[in-house]
């Protein structure tokens, strides 16, 4: 059996990922259309295993990393799921005020990812709290394909208002400073695009291959921008004319980043979307754009 990389993936084979990954496509759909790619020597289950995400290989800081302290706790989301569960981190032996960044996640919950930016976005000087939507459902199940079917039952105004929570919780907590910022990733783009609409005093919005808000809402936001978007991402740059004209229009304080050759969802290193030029960059640019708006 050959041994597939990322190099053996035709493009045709991460779009229809994404649809899968959006669902705009059933898993038996999914698989009947990538057998379509399953030629010479590739077989569809070579496939599926290197496009689905790998959390154990490839996480950047360990959830027992000794430079900080992550933890989960809970709080509450009245407008929302009511008690919602987070990961909490900060600098081992942090004793004086940080300024605080939530991490929202894509549209399967609080996976291992996220965790990791979480605990990524402390190691660069942040207290952070990474969120876990689901939480009123039991939680991330421990796998994407569940996770997603979980998230879909939810209504995504309420889990907003979880995220516009976890914001008031982290601007209020001790070792914050009350400058909080918002990085969120595919859904949790979307959902840092309306954070910036719903919720005044938030410092910061870095928003990755989100959805946009509607010209009614981008006049309400009040937070600085920093926007990622992946050039091959079709389905989710389609929406940014628009939203560039009415940022323009309402004289709003953004900046706007396209990767070329990058697919959506290009940040997340456990799969091959992965573009580690593309992601390191956009990083670099995100937490210095937050230490500058919450510094």
């Amino acid at each position: 059996m050959k041994k597939l990389s990322k190099e053996d993936i035709s493009q045709e084979v991460f779009d229809l990922y994404d649809d899968y990954a959006h669902n705009r496509l059933q898993r038996r759909d999914f698989i009947e259309k990538l057998s379509i790619y399953a030629v010479g020597g590739i077989t569809v289950s070579s496939l599926l295993s290197l496009i689905m995400p790998n959390y154990v290989d490839f996480i950047e800081v360990q959830h027992n990393d000794p430079r900080l302290e992550s933890d989960y706790i809970t709080y509450n989301s009245p407008k929302g799921g009511g008690e919602i569960k987070g990961l909490l981190s900060k600098p081992d032996g942090a004793s004086g005020k940080l300024p605080g960044i939530v991490v929202v996640h894509e549209n399967r919950g609080l996976n291992p990812y996220i965790e990791d930016v979480g605990r990524r976005c402390t190691l660069d000087g942040f207290i952070s709290l990474a969120p876990d939507a689901l939480t009123p459902l039991g939680g991330y199940p421990g796998n994407d394909d569940e996770g997603r079917t979980m998230q879909r039952k939810r209504d995504r105004n309420e889990m907003l208002e979880d995220f516009i929570a976890a914001f008031e919780y982290l601007k209020s907590h001790e070792n914050c400073t009350g400058k909080v910022g918002v990085v969120g990733f595919c859904f949790g783009g979307w959902i840092s695009n309306m954070m910036a609409v719903k919720a005044p005093s938030l410092g910061a919005a870095v928003p990755f291959y989100g959805r946009q808000p509607s010209k009614e809402d981008t006049e309400k936001i009040n937070a600085p921008l920093l926007i990622h978007y992946g050039e091959l991402d079709k389905r989710v740059n389609e929406g940014w004319p628009a939203y560039e004209e009415a940022l323009k229009e309402y004289g709003k304080e953004y900046t706007t980043h396209f990767y070329p050759a990058a697919n959506h969802g290009f940040h997340n290193n456990t799969t091959p979307r992965y573009d580690e030029e593309a992601a390191k960059l956009a990083w670099s640019r995100t937490i210095n754009f937050f230490k500058e708006e919450l510094g």
